[in-house]
């Protein structure tokens, strides 16, 4: 907001007299933009209401102006406008209104704007909340909602807004009391829109529905109507949806009020930095974190490794793949890491860790706390030399059950490495993914011969690597021994057509097994 000159000044009249008082009230720091327009409001009736006999009156016809305005896409206003609502320039007006000087040809007019379209979509909302027929309330609010163009976008904000207390209590003194009927059936309203949106997350268009509707809940700080409405919501999912640092603020002041929420799904959605900090205060609610694909950085990682050392973190999935993490931010991860230890799925998978980075994450697999059961390090720029130390923290690593490593420099020497740490018996790997990592009909032996001992392995990815019809016996051997094996992946490798077809046919005699070559 500080870049935006039309901001600083609203800003500055909003909270200047809060900042000059020699004893600040904490309860009167606008937690809302609701509320900060309202001490914006207040200050001008303050300062202008004495030049009139009724301000409630001569306000409420501003704001059906203003409501005009917004219906139609206007934002300059002429003497034609003002007449039209019974008003006249005066200098209580000119607190509301700017005059501009407009040229047509060689005449010169003087048209009225607002300062900010804000404060017109505020000022408009004042006056349907204040209308005598509190029945038209609904009418208003459900056209509003209905349009689908975004122009009410901010004025539906407002209005849910004006019906906290807290929110109204100042403007009160100069408009009267807000109606109660109205504020009830405001409240109802946004019950009603909360509950049909939270299942609808399914379409781009759904999902900015709900987070509008999420944005209606904070404007009104009720917290009896965030669990009311979400008391039974038990995921929330905005990915590829772009959200800004308020619509994350948003979001952690709903989780905050919401012990229900498990699952929060923000991949792709361009939060950066700033985003996840305004996040950070809900991030340790979630069972299931999901914030792949987001330009995060160390810094925004370091911010989520706060909310895993919270001794109150419920994280037991957690997804950080491609957010450009580097092995400087892993070592606030991993540290978090190892005061967590019902931390069950982590995945960094299109990072650039390096061995350096992956020697961190090893670390923490070797703690005797750790229960990480699934690891994601697909493209990592990991090497031979860092798999050393991946190597030994998996043969000290009971609980990994999920390991992939696609993509990723090791060669055969460095999957030689891994298939000795496969040979432990206390390792328990499920699904092992090694496609494209440059493994060729040598690697490819040990790595067999060490997979043969291992009764669980439920699924093997091999695509994309140099295996010829040199491995087809070994591979052959190794679908046949394992009952437990679901799926084998070797597409890409160069296998003959003959060699393809021997792989292939071992799918007869195991019905549920997947032979993909």
């Amino acid at each position: 907001m500080s870049y935006n000159p039309s901001y600083c000044w609203i800003l500055a009249l909003a909270l200047g007299p809060f900042f000059t008082q020699r004893v600040r009230d904490p309860q009167r720091v606008p937690k809302t933009i609701t509320q900060l327009y309202s001490y914006y409001i207040y200050n001008i009736l303050k300062n202008h209401s004495r030049e009139i006999e009724n301000p409630r009156d001569v306000l409420l016809r501003v704001g059906q102006m203003a409501f005009r305005g917004v219906s139609e896409k206007k934002i300059v206003f002429t003497d034609g406008d003002l007449i039209k609502f019974n008003l006249q320039p005066s200098q209580f007006l000119s607190g509301f209104l700017m005059e501009l000087l407009e040229r047509q040809d060689s005449a010169r007019s003087v048209v009225y704007t607002f300062p900010h379209l804000t404060i017109q979509e505020f000022v408009a909302a004042v006056a349907q909340f204040l209308n005598p027929h509190p029945g038209d309330i609904l009418i208003f609010l459900t056209e509003a909602h209905n349009t689908t163009d975004g122009r009410f976008e901010i004025f539906l904000r407002f209005v849910v807004g004006l019906s906290s207390p807290m929110t109204a209590q100042g403007l009160e003194e100069f408009l009267g009391p807000f109606p109660h009927q109205t504020t009830c059936r405001v409240i109802d309203w946004v019950k009603e829109e909360v509950k049909h949106q939270s299942g609808n997350m399914r379409s781009e268009a759904g999902k900015r529905s709900l987070l509008n509707t999420l944005h209606y809940l904070f404007e009104s700080q009720n917290r009896g109507l965030a669990q009311a409405t979400l008391g039974s919501v038990e995921t929330l999912s905005f990915s590829q949806l772009p959200l800004t640092p308020i619509d994350c603020a948003v979001l952690s002041h709903v989780i905050g009020l919401c012990d229900t929420i498990k699952h929060l799904d923000l991949w792709d959605c361009h939060i950066q930095c700033e985003g996840i900090q305004r996040l950070g205060p809900g991030l340790h609610k979630c069972q299931e974190l999901r914030l792949g694909l987001n330009n995060l950085g160390d810094s925004g990682v370091k911010l989520v490794s706060v909310a895993l050392r919270n001794p109150e973190c419920k994280i037991q999935k957690l997804w950080l793949s491609e957010v450009v993490l580097t092995d400087s931010g892993a070592e606030d991860l991993v540290s978090a890491l190892s005061t967590k230890p019902s931390l069950m799925e982590l995945d960094l998978s299109y990072n650039k860790l390096g061995d350096s980075g992956v020697k961190l994450v090893s670390s923490a697999l070797r703690n005797p706390e750790c229960e990480i059961q699934e690891l994601g390090l697909y493209n990592v720029s990991l090497t031979d030399s860092g798999a050393e130390d991946l190597a030994s923290a998996l043969s000290t690593n009971p609980s990994l059950t999920g390991l992939n490593l696609g993509y990723n420099q090791l060669g055969d020497s460095g999957v030689k490495l891994v298939s000795a740490a496969l040979r432990n018996p206390e390792c328990k790997i499920q699904k092992l993914r090694l496609n494209n990592v440059g493994l060729t009909d040598s690697g490819a032996e040990d790595l067999i011969s060490a997979l043969s001992t291992n009764t669980s392995l439920m699924v093997l990815n091999l695509s994309h690597n140099s295996l010829t019809d040199r491995s087809v016996p070994a591979l052959r051997h190794l679908i046949l021994i394992l009952p437990s094996l679901e799926c084998i992946e070797l597409y890409g490798n160069r296998f003959s057509e003959t060699g393809k077809k021997e792989l292939r046919s071992l799918q007869e005699p195991r019905p549920g097994l997947t032979v993909i070559v």
